[in-house]
């Protein structure tokens, strides 16, 4: 590698299993890491198409369970990007995931805001 290039994300989760399953089975994303590490488990979750992992934390005290869902303030927090955004739309309209708009054009590609398991805002975007 040259460069630098962003690996991991922290995102905080009530239950490991929990949010494995709606990353998975809800976003299509691919299982990386499920390992037992003492007294906590070290979960990574990818789009299948690569990129940026996100690390599944279980809240461990009130004040990281007062972020979950909340972590940037209400903003959009993650950007998942596609190749085929109407398969991709579909497929997660089809597993449940909470469209808070409908897709709209933008000059830069077709984008729509969902909220995860958490409460957290996404946008799937396919760029022009």
């Amino acid at each position: 590698m040259t460069g630098l290039a962003l690996g991991v994300v922290t995102l905080v989760v009530d239950d490991y299993d929990r949010a494995i399953a709606y990353y998975v089975e809800s976003l299509g994303f691919d299982l990386k890491e499920d390992r037992e590490m003492g007294a906590k488990r070290f979960v990574r979750v990818c789009p299948p198409g690569g990129g940026c992992n996100l690390l599944l934390a279980k809240a461990k005290n009130d004040s990281e369970l007062a972020r979950i869902g909340d972590q940037t303030g209400g903003r959009v927090a993650f950007f998942l990007h596609t190749d085929d955004f109407d398969r991709d739309y579909q497929r997660m309209l089809g597993a449940g995931v909470d469209f808070i708009e409908q897709p709209r054009y933008e000059s830069y590609g077709t984008v729509v805001v969902f909220r995860d398991l958490y409460g957290n805002k996404w946008d799937l975007v396919q760029h022009a």
